[in-house]
């Protein structure tokens, strides 16, 4: 896969000036048939039988802003641009009014460059880098909590029951690369009932990154969205969901206490261990519309539970 200097230009080019219509349910989705992001093993199972077993390929991905190097990510390899823009985006690196001339990835060099018609400023935000809860290479910049506080999230945004519901069994039982090798996790974009973008990547974060990444680039508004993690809900999960302006955080793992707090400071609805029927709701319960019948919901089946490999219950 490579990103060609001419579709960065169109890319760049087409952001704010498109009118993109209703988006379709499940616009991006996982390709687990893709040669690419797996690779067959052969190993024994505690029986000593002989095996054959799909796990996924990760890379390293270096990014560079305008010619400087930022950082190397752990990554499955697709989407390297909305990834790069995402991350540049979420770790305010970018701004609403930055300009993306060029986005060129480099699949041999495993390099992805963004472009900017100015210079931006960013050394400053390097050097307050901490790490945070996030596996493999998840970072938050020191001055993210103080733009935290300016969000302010939509307050007539809803979410119905039968929604969050269908959205679960719409998702969970969608071919992806989970169901397929396990090792990774997976990010969806919703809109009441419908997935629109599902990403997948070894790294909570980097798939949040990647739908960040999209929205900017195709002019894809907050307004009426929700967004559905199969990680924990940490705070680097909230802070990352508040920057993007989309008031409704599901998950179908647990919580943190820190991200619990941040997400009653900002005012977002955060929902937890959303398996089948079953919810937990720590923040912004007053958006919550309950017109599913209960009686009616049906449990998770089995066959779709989210385990690695479809063998071990989910880590994360």
């Amino acid at each position: 896969m490579c990103i060609t200097q001419g579709r960065a230009y169109r890319l760049a080019a087409e952001a704010g000036t498109t009118h993109h219509p209703r988006m379709k349910e499940f616009t991006v989705q996982p390709q687990p048939d893709d040669p690419r992001l797996t690779r067959t093993l052969s190993g024994i199972d505690q029986e000593r039988r002989p095996i054959e077993t799909k796990v996924v390929v990760e890379r390293p991905l270096t990014l560079f802003l305008n010619g400087r190097e930022i950082v190397t990510m752990m990554t499955i390899g697709d989407h390297p641009d909305y990834l790069a823009v995402g991350y540049l985006l979420n770790q305010n690196m970018l701004g609403a009014n930055d300009r993306i001339i060029a986005i060129d990835y480099d699949d041999e060099l495993e390099t992805v460059v963004v472009r900017t018609d100015c210079e931006t400023d960013f050394e400053d935000k390097l050097r307050k880098k901490t790490l945070t809860s996030g596996c493999a290479q998840g970072t938050v910049f020191g001055d993210l909590m103080e733009k935290f506080d300016e969000v302010c999230l939509d307050p007539a945004a809803v979410l119905r029951t039968s929604w969050l519901y269908a959205l679960s069994r719409k998702i969970n039982t969608a071919p992806s690369l989970y169901l397929a090798a396990g090792a990774i996790h997976g990010c969806v974009l919703c809109e009441e009932d419908r997935p629109l973008l599902y990403m997948e990547d070894v790294g909570r974060h980097n798939a949040i990154d990647k739908i960040a990444g999209y929205m900017h680039l195709n002019q894809v508004s907050p307004v009426g969205k929700i967004f559905y993690t199969t990680g924990r809900l940490t705070s680097e999960m909230v802070i990352k969901t508040v920057q993007m302006r989309i008031p409704i955080l599901i998950s179908r793992s647990g919580f943190t206490a820190w991200g619990v707090d941040l997400a009653r400071q900002a005012g977002l609805t955060l929902i937890g261990r959303a398996k089948g029927r079953r919810f937990i709701a720590l923040a912004g319960t007053d958006r919550i519309v309950f017109d599913a019948d209960l009686r009616n919901a049906e449990d998770e089946p089995r066959r779709f539970a989210r385990r690695s490999s479809r063998a071990e219950e989910e880590t994360v």
